[in-house]
């Protein structure tokens, strides 16, 4: 197991091909290959969507703890598919089940939960929670698509 793994910004973009202002991960605290992975992204009044969202009383947009808690379902899928995936896209293919319970604001830490339920050659299923503090704000479903980048 390896619970307890710290993976830094740089390491997440080794992963991701996601760069500013869309890379919605900040750090990764804890992994299992094959297993789940923990993430955290912390949210601040500097990002640009509460320019508009909402002025006056700022609320990061559902949409996006979805896509941070995708991007932290890509990388638990790209470190548990082995180095003959070096290389891989990763694509955010579906999301179902998904529940929204309070707002995320400015200030928050987004911890997010992914747990792996499918494995397959190119598709996979993913369970994501996202928290702040011990509260659950989302959760559902989603399936990512690994494909190996065609020069």
């Amino acid at each position: 197991m390896t619970q307890g793994l710290d993976l830094d910004i740089r390491e997440i973009m080794r992963r991701l091909p996601h760069r500013y202002p869309f890379l919605l991960v900040d750090r990764v605290t804890a992994y299992e290959p094959g297993k789940f992975l923990h993430a955290y992204k912390n949210v601040t009044y500097n990002e640009e969507f509460f320019q508009g969202h909402f002025p006056g009383r700022p609320v990061m947009p559902g949409v996006l703890i979805v896509e941070a808690m995708g991007q932290a379902g890509g990388i638990l899928a790209y470190l548990s598919a082995g180095p003959e995936r070096d290389g891989s896209v990763i694509y955010f293919m579906s999301m179902d089940k998904v529940k929204f319970r309070k707002p995320v604001i400015p200030g928050d830490r987004l911890d997010f939960k992914v747990e792996l339920l499918r494995a397959g050659s190119k598709y996979w299923k993913l369970h994501g929670e996202a928290y702040v503090g011990d509260v659950r704000v989302v959760e559902g479903e989603l399936t990512a698509a690994l494909e190996v980048e065609r020069a």
